[in-house]
């Protein structure tokens, strides 16, 4: 998990939403809007459609935050919301869903923050 100070709160949510950048990946998009915090926040948003249970939620939003934890460092200020498409739900038993579900983060945190590995 990541500080509490770099996670995203619901009002904040709300405003990346409205109005965001979106970058697409196969079975993710990640909502993307400058901030003036001066370093990179995060969110993910996982429905009860799109993801079987609320262990499997919970499994995919700590994974999320996982993989953002290198990009933490970066100069480049931004607020980002991921959010699912619909489709196939994704489920924390399938290690073939989480292994995607990981290939389309690191996919889409590269095209968010190039500069950094």
């Amino acid at each position: 998990m990541i500080r509490k100070d770099r996670r995203l709160v619901e009002r904040e949510i709300r405003k990346v939403l409205k109005y965001k950048k979106p970058f697409f990946s196969y079975s993710l998009v990640a909502n993307v809007a400058a901030n003036r915090a001066g370093f990179p926040r995060f969110a993910a948003i996982f429905s009860g459609k799109s993801v079987t249970c609320g262990v499997s939620r919970n499994f995919f939003r700590r994974r999320a935050y996982d993989l953002a934890k290198p990009y933490l460092a970066s100069s480049n200020a931004s607020d980002v919301v991921l959010v699912p498409k619909k489709g196939k739900p994704l489920d924390h038993r399938d290690s073939m869903a989480v292994k995607a579900f990981e290939d389309d983060l690191r996919h889409l945190y590269k095209k968010i923050f190039p500069e950094t590995p």
